[in-house]
């Protein structure tokens, strides 16, 4: 390549080769982000910036279509890894508030955005709606990686987690259709085609997971390497299906993993780590993807207009969006103010708009430019202060709670027994209890010790202690209580089932 002269990006070979080159790079930023507080998104999409036009790699990218298409499929695994680690005692209390968040919540975000953004910015409504459509959905990569290293109380983190999951289906189907050119559709068709789209994504997601968890667990596979490939396999298959039946393949895809994480399904722990890589490679690659579409110059126009939306997306239309679908459930107005100033917005909202940048419509780069500076000034501002905000409303306090287990299960088949392995984590409340103690359920024993490296056999009066590794060897019908027990008493110590702590197993 000449002095000079910019690397034009079209194909995918070309878009994979720079993505390669920069992979390693954005790799690193994950520890400059844990490090610096500053959301990970930002980091990544500053990669992009910095390797394209504009900027020092000088690489010109305008392919919008193609960036769409990697962003749905990196959105998919996105919503999968987040589904995988969603757990259901948590999110069931708080489904009703999520559903109505993302239904009745994003109808007044929508309305309210469009609004100021029509009225105080001057944008024609075709291009108001949309911006409002695009950034009413919560972004799940941001609010799953901020949330999860935020102590916070389980109803808060599980209505959030649910409504970024949910949110982007109903999200989508408007941003569609206000995406296509000629007149849009009545409110109430639009209503119709939201409800239907997202009962054939659900019922579609439910039954793939539940089919999916059923055969993973009675077929036994040749090499543990294989489940993780399976589990992210069928999360996948649930979009799919869901997409070709004319549903929400995304509300498929999230509900599919949410049943696959609940569903006890052998070497968890490594299927958990293998998600949660391909989930990193996907906000990266889809990051680093959407700073290298930007054009950098292009954005000093649309910097205020996009501030004036911000504000009035995030002072206004998100607390009322908040306080109005959380009205019939009396939820504590510090909880309503913490959920208002948690509704990040990520790379989702990036990818939607181009959505009409593929479909033509006028307008359709200044919108791409507004959502895109509003996402990366008020994530700025939203991720970093999120935690800062949770001990000012004191909702963190108290949260700071023993780590749970990760158990990983193998199947031992010809002997109709599971073989259960797990470290105590520093933190845990099972450090000196001592084996006995432990009160496994008749079937289940402690066979194995290792600490610091040698391995040993343990007595009943062995006392266990932080890092020690253990295996644990269930029969087919007390695994489930075993593992129940052995959570219950890292989370509560010698006393669980007595303190209330878990569903521990108590001697009779």
């Amino acid at each position: 390549m000449e002095e000079g002269r910019p690397l034009t990006v079209h194909t995918l070979n070309e878009l994979l080769l720079v993505c390669s080159l920069v992979l390693l790079v954005a790799v690193a930023a994950v520890r400059v982000s844990s490090r610096s507080g500053l959301p990970s998104l930002l980091i990544y999409l500053g990669i992009g910036v910095a390797i394209g036009q504009d900027g020092i790699g000088n690489v010109v990218f305008d392919n919008a279509e193609l960036t769409q298409v990697i962003g749905y499929a990196a959105l998919v695994v996105i919503l999968a890894e987040g589904g995988l680690g969603t757990k259901w005692k948590e999110i069931k209390p708080a489904l009703p508030a999520a559903i109505m968040l993302s239904l009745v919540g994003v109808a007044i975000s929508v309305g309210v955005t469009a609004a100021g953004a029509h009225y105080l910015v001057g944008l024609e409504w075709r291009q108001a709606l949309l911006i409002g459509a695009v950034v009413s959905s919560t972004d799940a990569a941001a609010v799953f990686s901020v949330l999860r290293k935020v102590p916070l109380p389980s109803r808060i983190t599980g209505v959030l987690e649910a409504e970024s999951g949910f949110n982007d289906a109903p999200v989508v189907i408007l941003v569609v259709a206000f995406s296509t050119v000629g007149p849009v559709d009545d409110w109430y068709v639009l209503l119709g085609k939201i409800a239907l789209e997202l009962a054939i994504g659900a019922a579609i997601g439910l039954a793939v997971g539940f089919l999916g968890a059923y055969g993973l667990r009675h077929v036994a596979l040749p090499a543990s390497g294989l489940y993780p490939i399976a589990v992210m396999a069928i999360a996948i298959v649930a979009y799919a299906a869901g997409a070709m039946a004319h549903g929400s393949g995304f509300l498929a895809v999230y509900l599919a993993a949410m049943v696959l994480g609940n569903a006890k399904l052998p070497h968890w722990p490594a299927t958990r780590g293998f998600a949660d890589g391909l989930g990193w490679i996907a906000q990266i690659g889809m990051f680093v993807l959407l700073g290298l579409l930007v054009t950098p110059h292009e954005l000093v126009r649309d910097f205020w207009p996009a501030v004036v939306i911000g504000l009035v997306l995030t002072m206004v239309a998100r607390p009322l969006e908040v306080f109005l679908s959380l009205l019939p459930f009396r939820i504590p107005w510090q909880e309503q103010v913490l959920m208002s100033w948690a509704g990040l917005r990520g790379a989702v909202p990036i990818i939607l708009a181009t959505i009409p940048m593929v479909s033509g419509i006028e307008g359709s780069d200044r919108v791409f430019n507004i959502v895109f500076v509003l996402v990366v000034v008020y994530t700025l501002v939203q991720g970093p202060t999120l935690p800062w905000l949770a001990r000012k409303l004191d909702l963190g306090r108290g949260m700071e709670t023993a780590s749970d287990l990760g158990i990983e299960s193998a199947p031992l088949e010809k002997l109709r027994g599971h073989l259960l392995s797990f470290a105590i984590p520093p933190a845990s409340r099972m450090h000196g209890v001592e084996v006995s103690e432990l009160r496994l359920p008749p079937g289940a024993s402690v066979t194995l010790v290792v600490r610091d490296a040698k391995s040993f056999v343990p007595a009943p009066s062995t006392v266990l202690r932080r890092g020690d590794e253990l295996l644990v060897v269930a029969t087919d019908p007390v695994r489930d209580a075993a593992e129940a027990r052995l959570r219950a008493v890292a989370r509560g110590g010698k006393l669980a089932g007595w303190l209330g702590t878990g569903n521990g197993h108590r001697p009779h």
